[in-house]
């Protein structure tokens, strides 16, 4: 498996279906009463904070919302500003990019003199970034000391291989493999410079193929982090088959229960029981829309946006529009505008 959108995109209006949480996604925090001041001014809104991204929604319309992978975020911080509607209140400011295109954000704090709003997003953003071994291929990465393995905070060893031959190279390396909860390690005894660090986040397949050193196992990772053919020999056979077998196990215990590393330390156990002592996954739930009333809208303004249509009288309107393109219904149209 690996992470398709969620912490990469910047996403607007989304589907309740793209809003509810993947497979490993918590929730950190929730903070009521915020506004998108530059999207949507006025309207108060929910910021919740996930451990791989931030979802707002609009309180008044769930389905006006945004979702903020943490990797779109180039900075981020806050500010207290003052407004004669607010009083003294605090706000968030970020600079995001996602497809090459830059968005700005503000998100302001509509309960003046609150200022526990946003810590909580600083926080989990910085762990965001500080966990990148979690899901990240690394090569030739700082993952070592005295050829001992920086265990990671939420990371398991279970199996250490000494004598595995890396079939990267013509002549092959010899060096230590190393597989745990979250990632495979292997790197050269020569030189634990050169090594790699493959999270099962980013692991394609595992196979056992021939290579021109013999019977290998094939470790292919994600198109994502660059689509790695790793080939690694591992005598003798039956010792090769079992780290086969255990790879594909932890591969498949991990789908379903992945590890993103992404962990948030509130400052007061207070808080903390004050916002896990409850269900917040029901709290925060956001209600599933009836029907996607917009799609109709949406299809029809795609359809005809570039075509001159002739005007004709409509009978239910009682006035003259342009000709509706067959298939489409103009008392339900009108309804999603009224809306």
């Amino acid at each position: 498996m690996t992470l398709k959108w969620e912490d990469k995109e910047v996403r607007f209006d989304i589907a309740y279906s793209d809003i509810r949480l993947i497979v490993g996604e918590k929730i950190i925090d929730r903070l009521d009463y915020v506004e998108d001041t530059k999207g949507n001014a006025g309207d108060r809104g929910r910021l919740i904070i996930t451990n791989l991204r931030l979802l707002w929604h609009s309180m008044r319309s769930p389905r006006i919302n945004l979702s903020i992978g943490y990797k779109c975020i180039q900075s981020i911080n806050t500010k207290v500003v003052n407004s004669k509607l607010r009083g003294t209140t605090q706000a968030l400011y970020m600079m995001t990019s996602s497809h090459n295109t830059r968005f700005e954000f503000i998100f302001t704090n509509l309960v003046p003199g609150n200022m526990r709003h946003f810590t909580s997003v600083m926080g989990v953003h910085k762990a965001y970034t500080s966990s990148k071994l979690y899901r990240e291929l690394k090569l030739r990465g700082a993952v070592l000391h005295n050829k001992q393995l920086k265990i990671l905070p939420l990371e398991q060893v279970y199996t250490t291989l000494y004598g595995v031959w890396n079939l990267s190279t013509d002549q092959g390396s010899l060096g230590t493999f190393i597989i745990t909860n979250v990632r495979l390690v292997w790197f050269a005894d020569m030189n634990e410079g050169f090594n790699i660090s493959l999270p099962h986040l980013q692991i394609d397949s595992i196979k056992i193929r021939d290579s021109k050193f013999g019977v290998a196992l094939v470790v292919i990772s994600t198109e994502e982090s660059g689509g790695y053919i790793l080939g690694f020999r591992i005598d003798p056979p039956e010792k090769m088959q079992n780290v086969y077998k255990e790879l594909m196990s932890l591969n498949t215990v991990y789908s379903n229960n992945p590890i993103y590393g992404v962990e948030y330390k509130w400052t007061s156990q207070k808080e903390e029981n004050k916002y896990h002592s409850q269900n917040i996954m029901d709290d925060v739930e956001i209600e599933e829309p009836k029907g996607e009333i917009t799609n109709d809208l949406t299809a029809y303004v795609a359809e005809v946006s570039d075509k001159d249509r002739p005007p004709v009288y409509s009978v239910d309107l009682g006035l003259a529009i342009e000709k509706i393109k067959d298939g489409y219904d103009i008392n339900k149209l009108w309804d999603v505008i009224s809306n």
